[in-house]
């Protein structure tokens, strides 16, 4: 019987229960994503790695809430207290929420004031209030006046604590309070005084407002980044007092009330409704925030990882600088370094042209194809040094090396690591930061492996996410992008290896060791011999990791527990393996059903299939490169109208970032992105990709770039808003454009 979490997951997947179940088991007894997602694609349906990360996620949270509610269950019925229908309310509930408010009325708590009215006896007074709504409440209270209740009015205040009591217990008022809040009420701003120069940046929210339903996750983070500042005061207007009042008597029903009751349920609504339900929307609009800051880091950072590769070329990676000079290194198609430098073109030292001849020696000796320049300061001045060096080159007759602008994020994260300190234990540590330049042209994502996801730079508002969240997200699309790729675990290193499905830090050290002492892996059943590389382990990582030797299926995607299905295709075509790798006419005329057995179903064959005909294939993108434009080199070259080439260097929910090649990355906003609606910026353009940009406004004063992808457009057009992701209209502070303001979001 498939439980009760497996069909909540598929019904918010729109998947099949038994699938997810399946993948449940599969996650429960140690299988690793990448690999249930590859070679599990009969037990669950292929669900793919996306929703098996979402799953992995939610039978954490449901697994709790089922737990939690045994222990309420528990708890409530030892009072004597569990009816057959508060049992199926609360086996029924689907948020912890939802299950706290019908915990409420029987959790153990300290004695409040509507406690010590019931103890005093004033129950009865409150019950004769609401039944008799035309009489006299002093009168009515003169017949519980005791030693402890010495006047009417202690004692009317005791039955009015006693009512907010019932509805404030209520999981229904509750409940329906709390949504109405959030569907109706407005996030207002204002500055703190005094904090008008001090938080500028914010300026666009010191007299805000916006409903809830309709803030971006980004404003949200401003927002609360803005509070957290000291610099914003933030009010939750929930709106007209009398709604969230007539909704608690229709529930309580005592809409015909007296003024009396009215009255306490006014009193009960400002006084504890109000303050729980905003709590409620704060926490509800943070999480919807980081939900989808998360979902962009994790978009943008698949997109870095999974970057086109330069590819097994020498490189030269410039890390440009001033002062301290440019600091250079020569790495050959395999990554090792060869030479390292640094020299002074730049002011104040101006030794162009002695970096020129050093530089072009350097490539003429090491055979150098690309030249890597780093983004950062001194940038463009660098990439100008390395167009003059590859020109050189190509004079005296030798082949001209590509100069190629390269995102330096994290570079200097790597540099001054324990790791690169381990790599290169005598190299400065300005140098490392070059060398890590040259190889993530290579290979970006072999490189980028080596450093701290949140330190690469690809999302937005990264330090104000939950960092665990924020750590586990990116660990995982890591994951996902390397074994998508696949590892030749003859020339990986630790850290890549140690991203591989099945491969701890501890396994992967212990591969590099086995390598050093005994050479290179002849074949992947080789790597069982490898210390604490378990048949769990080998099971997990072997389809991902590729080994060049004498059979060809161990540098393919062909899981070693499948070759005996490759073994039965060899024999029906009469081919050996080597003949049918990449026989596109004989694979194509293939039955997969002619070749499915126990555990290998039509699935897992038809991508046996696939890889036979091409074998190791690399998802990534073929390797271009943006050119930027000749004379513009600083944002006050820019002029509207100009068509240029650039780099998205990243995509957050409101628009693209673009290196132009201004020392500024201007944005594209997501109006204009196409010539039609765009919800996600994502539909459009991915991090690294090279577009082309047309420039349609520029604040040089406060280096602010705005772009079009538009190119046709002779100026920017207003696009009609659509519905955002959580059902109501996407809005902008007034007076603003969504351009202008997407602008100064950029600037936080």
């Amino acid at each position: 019987m498939t439980s009760r979490i497996a069909v909540t997951i598929a019904e918010e997947l729109h998947v099949v229960p038994a699938h997810v179940e399946a993948a449940i088991g599969l996650l429960d007894e140690g299988n690793t994503v990448p690999f249930i997602a590859r070679y599990r694609k009969e037990k669950t349906g292929g669900l793919d790695d996306t929703q098996l990360r979402s799953i992995e996620e939610r039978v954490v949270y449901l697994r709790e809430l089922e737990a939690r509610k045994a222990t309420v269950l528990q708890v409530i019925d030892e009072q004597g207290k569990l009816s057959a229908n508060l049992r199926a309310l609360i086996e029924a509930c689907d948020t912890k929420a939802r299950l706290e408010d019908l915990y409420l009325p029987f959790k153990k708590r300290r004695k409040t004031k509507a406690d010590k009215a019931r103890d005093a006896g004033l129950e009865p007074l409150l019950d004769q209030l609401i039944d008799a709504p035309g009489a006299d409440p002093e009168q009515l209270a003169q017949g519980y006046l005791n030693s402890e209740i010495p006047d009417t009015k202690a004692a009317l205040d005791g039955a009015r604590a006693i009512l907010v009591d019932r509805f404030a217990t209520d999981a229904e008022v509750v409940g329906s309070v709390r949504e109405e809040f959030f569907e109706h009420g407005t996030m207002r701003s204002s500055v703190v005084e005094g904090k008008e120069n001090e938080g500028a940046k914010f300026r666009d929210y010191f007299d805000f407002s916006e409903p809830f339903t309709s803030l971006p996750s980004h404003r949200i983070l401003a927002l609360l980044r803005g509070e957290a500042e000291g610099v914003l005061s933030l009010q939750l207007d929930a709106g007209d007092d009398a709604q969230y009042e007539h909704l608690i008597a229709q529930h309580c029903g005592l809409e015909d009330a007296s003024h009396w009751v009215k009255k306490a349920i006014a009193w009960g609504w400002r006084t504890k409704l109000e303050v729980s339900a905003g709590l409620d929307v704060r926490m509800r609009l943070k999480e919807f925030a980081q939900e989808q800051a998360l979902e962009v880091f994790a978009k943008n950072l698949r997109d870095v990882l999974l970057a086109a590769p330069a590819g097994e070329r020498a490189t030269l990676g410039l890390d440009p600088g001033y002062r301290n000079g440019v600091k250079c290194a020569v790495v050959s198609s395999t990554g090792k370094v060869l030479d390292t430098m640094i020299v002074y073109p730049h002011q104040p030292q101006q030794r162009w042209d002695h970096a020129v001849q050093v530089l072009a020696g350097a490539c003429a000796t090491h055979k150098v194809e690309l030249i890597a320049v780093g983004n950062g300061t001194a940038s463009r001045e660098t990439e100008k040094l390395a167009a003059e060096v590859a020109d050189m080159i190509k004079k005296a007759g030798g082949q001209r090396p590509t100069p190629v602008v390269v995102s330096e994020s994290g570079a200097s994260v790597y540099s001054a690591s324990e790791l690169a300190a381990q790599e290169f234990p005598t190299m400065d540590v300005s140098l490392r930061g070059a060398v890590s330049i040259a190889r993530r042209l290579q290979d970006p994502l072999a490189e980028l492996v080596k450093i701290d996801p949140k330190a690469i730079g690809v999302g937005q508002y990264q330090h104000d996410v939950q960092q665990q969240a924020l750590a586990r997200t990116l660990d995982g699309v890591v994951e996902d992008a390397v074994n998508a790729v696949g590892v030749d675990v003859n020339t990986a290193s630790a850290p890549l290896l140690a991203r591989v499905a099945g491969v701890s830090p501890s396994i992967a050290e212990h591969i590099v060791t086995h390598r050093d002492e005994h050479g290179a892996f002849p074949n992947r059943n080789a790597l069982k011999k490898v210390p604490r590389l378990g048949p769990k382990a080998f099971e997990q990582c072997a389809g991902f990791l590729r080994v060049r030797g004498d059979n060809p299926l161990d540098y393919s995607a062909v899981h070693p527990e499948a070759y005996a299905i490759v073994a039965d295709i060899a024999e029906k075509t009469g081919l050996g393996v080597a003949e049918l790798i990449g026989n596109s006419r004989v694979l194509s005329a293939l039955n997969a059903q002619d070749f499915t057995r126990d555990g290998f179903g039509e699935p897992t064959v038809k991508d046996i299939i696939a890889e036979l005909d091409k074998p190791g294939r690399d998802p990534r993108p073929e390797f271009t490169t943006a050119s930027f434009k000749e004379g513009v080199e600083k944002i006050s070259d820019l002029r509207e109208g100009m068509i240029l080439e650039g780099t998205v260097t990243n995509v957050a929910a409101f628009g693209a970032f673009v290196d132009v090649g201004v020392h500024q990355d201007g944005l594209v906003h997501v109006s204009a992105m196409a010539n039609r609606f765009v919800s996600d910026p994502h539909e459009v353009v991915r991090s690294g990709q090279v577009v082309k940009v047309k420039v349609i406004n520029v604040d040089v004063e406060r280096k602010r770039i705005a772009l079009s992808m538009k190119l046709d457009d002779a100026a920017q057009k207003k696009q009609p808003q659509k519905k955002s992701n959580r059902g109501r209209k996407q809005s902008k502070p007034q007076g603003n454009s969504a351009m202008a303001e997407a602008l100064r979001r950029a600037g936080l």
